[in-house]
């Protein structure tokens, strides 16, 4: 016999499948777990049959219906990963067209500064900023040695340009008493 068994193993192995693929006979007192069933209780006692009652478990049918459920709810949830990635992705493309559009302006910007500096006035004016003026202009610069101008000196920003020269009080008594002198 195959898998080890003995021939009377294998009979007896054999009679038992043979006997659980035929139906039982109808006055067989058995179950399908080949125990005794219970007597029936008679028709006017006051407790239920518990025997009678169906057993509460799961069909083909129910385990077929939470496979599908189960199936359908993964199957929902990879498209939301799906459509919250591509919601993603808008997003990050929205943020590159706006970054781009920063971008454009800022090679504007260096594009018209290219143009400004390349003008002959400006590099006139740079070059003056240098010391090399035209071939009339002398150039002219304070010695790295020289004193510092003192706070008052004409062009400081202590006096402006066109504004009055401070007086003292004896000058302005003075002009009070004898009028200005020019």
């Amino acid at each position: 016999m195959p898998f080890g068994l003995t021939r009377s193993e294998g009979v007896a192995t054999l009679g038992r499948m043979v006997r659980s693929l035929l139906p039982p006979p109808a006055d067989d007192p058995l179950d399908d777990d080949g125990e005794a069933l219970p007597e029936p209780s008679p028709p006017g006692s006051a407790e239920p049959d518990l025997a009678t009652l169906p057993i509460a478990g799961l069909s083909q049918r129910k385990v077929a219906t939470m496979l599908g459920a189960l199936v359908a709810v993964w199957i929902v949830i990879l498209f939301a990963r799906q459509v919250g990635d591509a919601s993603a992705a808008s997003a990050r493309a929205e943020a590159m067209i706006a970054d781009n559009a920063v971008r454009k302006a800022q090679v504007a910007a260096l594009d018209r500064e290219l143009a400004r500096i390349q003008q002959p006035r400006f590099v006139l004016l740079q070059a003056r900023a240098h010391g090399l003026g035209g071939h009339n202009e002398v150039a002219f610069t304070l010695d790295p040695d020289a004193p510092p101008l003192p706070a008052d000196a004409p062009g400081s920003d202590a006096v402006r340009v066109g504004a009055p020269a401070p007086v003292n009080p004896l000058d302005r008594w003075l002009t009070l008493l004898f009028g200005s002198g020019g």
